[in-house]
């Protein structure tokens, strides 16, 4: 992760792009390209797995970008996620549950 990450500033740093990368624009570029995400599955579920990889992309890009911004390690920001939810969606009452955490019996 940490070697992808490297690539990714040295990759804006010769472009001199960080300029723009404020913590408010990295989340409104999150935001736009999830989107465009989005838009790949718009109107049924046939879709073109290149553009969702390269909408992807920019998602998990503007994901580490902002991560890094903030000084927060991906991986352990992940990892503490997951422990809480954990608490919140135990597997004996969410396995196989969409239902919200609030609502399980």
């Amino acid at each position: 992760m940490e070697e992808l990450i490297n690539k990714i500033i040295k990759f804006n740093e010769e472009r001199d792009w960080d300029q723009f990368h404020s913590p408010e624009n990295l989340a409104k570029s999150i935001s736009i390209e999830a989107g465009e995400l989005l838009e790949c599955f718009q109107w049924n579920n046939e879709f073109d797995i290149n553009e969702v990889e390269e909408e992807l992309a920019d998602v998990i890009n503007y994901c580490l970008l902002l991560a890094d911004k903030l000084k927060l390690n991906p991986e352990q920001i992940v990892l503490t996620k997951m422990e809480k939810t954990a608490k919140k969606y135990p597997v004996e009452k969410a396995k196989g549950k969409s239902t919200k955490y609030n609502k399980l019996i």
